[in-house]
């Protein structure tokens, strides 16, 4: 199957075995950061360092001063871990040994932008605000991201590109020294502690037939269980049943419009997947889309496997018309809960739910031993 392997350019720059080394695992394509949030990456293959620190979410190229002049919400350059045109100068590399480079562009996911402008961040029914969420329902956020996307997606020689949290944030959130997991939150309790009450919401929430000052006491008084350790009160799944439609619509029509942004900026026959989970209510890096209807705007999907577990992709293959991309994003660094050695059996799992593609997260953090087990599965193509 056709593989493409992620990156990031710090993997790349600086050592020049690099894109060599990314070729023999069998892969043809790359997707490469463009944007991304911050990060702590070990680099076990780098000539000089072992540990790259991104301090804050970053483009990791020169922006155009042109389409950012006069906006109070703006990319963030990238510091020492990313100088200058540090995706350009790794897109290069990678592309003088015949791998095709696709660009990565994270999007609803800075925490400095959530701390420098708060009130662009969702505020949960506690009143309490997630700086690494910006609210997508907000239009200064929306029209950021939009913009976002143009520019970091259509690098020079990208053939496409794969846009994740290009939907709503939430809670589940690896923020620094994170201290929220004594008290297990299920999949309706994490959904209500991603509700957004700002103000941009609460008019949203009007204009669907509920009184969002019901609505934030009404969650609370759900969850109250959840924090004695039990679970949440029968009205929990109601309440996000009552909500997730006006939550989906706003996520689509940003969905729509971020990608529409990038064809026009890119042309034709650039390629255009989202990062997705077919759970319209999920929140996160894989976004929650309709499996019915993603296909109407994006080129395909980017979906997360489990080991051994392609239930996400099912939905998708029921709905995907003939040459659509479904792509099943298998983790391939053992020290992350991967399993290459195992990537046979989990790539014709996969296959066999659907997929057309692989996606192997992530050459870059993957170890030597880790890399030959890709290797020797020999499943890319």
């Amino acid at each position: 199957m056709k593989a493409s392997a992620f990156l990031y350019p710090w993997d790349v720059i600086g050592d020049p075995d690099a894109p060599a080394r990314i070729a023999d695992l069998g892969v043809r394509q790359v997707t490469l950061a463009a944007a991304y949030h911050s990060t702590r990456a070990l680099t076990p293959h780098h000539p000089r360092h072992r540990i790259v620190t991104a301090e804050h979410a970053a483009v990791l190229y020169p922006v155009d001063e042109r389409r950012w002049s006069g906006r109070a919400l703006r990319p963030y350059a990238a510091g020492a871990w990313a100088p200058g045109d540090a995706y350009g100068e790794a897109a290069e590399a990678l592309a003088a040994v015949g791998l095709d480079v696709h660009s990565w562009v994270v999007l609803a996911h800075n925490s400095r932008l959530g701390a420098e402008h708060p009130g662009t961040s969702v505020v949960n029914a506690y009143g309490d605000r997630y700086p690494w969420a910006p609210c997508i329902a907000r239009p200064e956020v929306r029209a950021y991201l939009v913009a976002l996307a143009a520019e970091a997606a259509v690098r020079p020689g990208a053939g496409g590109t794969e846009l994740e949290s290009c939907g709503w944030y939430g809670l589940a959130h690896l923020h620094a020294h994170d201290k929220i997991a004594g008290v297990a939150l299920d999949d309706t309790a994490q959904y209500l502690m991603s509700l957004c009450f700002c103000d941009v919401c609460r008019r949203g929430y009007g204009e669907w037939g509920l009184d969002a000052s019901w609505l934030a006491g009404s969650v609370r008084e759900a969850l109250e269980p959840v924090w004695r350790g039990v679970a949440p009160s029968p009205a929990a799944a109601p309440l996000l049943e009552a909500t997730v439609g006006y939550r989906a619509s706003v996520a689509r029509s940003l969905q729509e419009e971020v990608v529409g942004a990038v064809r026009a900026a890119a042309g034709p026959g650039f390629q255009v997947l989202l990062h997705a989970d077919p759970g319209v209510h999920r929140c996160g890096a894989n976004v929650g889309v309709s499996a019915a209807d993603v296909f109407a705007f994006a080129d395909g999907v980017v979906v997360p496997c489990p080991a051994g577990r392609p239930d996400l992709l099912r939905p998708f293959a029921a709905h995907a018309p003939s040459g659509a991309v479904l792509a099943a994003n298998l983790t391939v660094v053992s020290g992350m809960g991967g399993r290459p050695g195992a990537l046979g059996e989990d790539a014709a799992l996969a296959e066999a739910a659907g997929a057309t593609e692989l996606r192997l997260y992530h050459a870059g953090l993957a170890s030597g031993e880790d890399g030959a087990a890709v290797r020797r599965a020999g499943v890319v193509d």
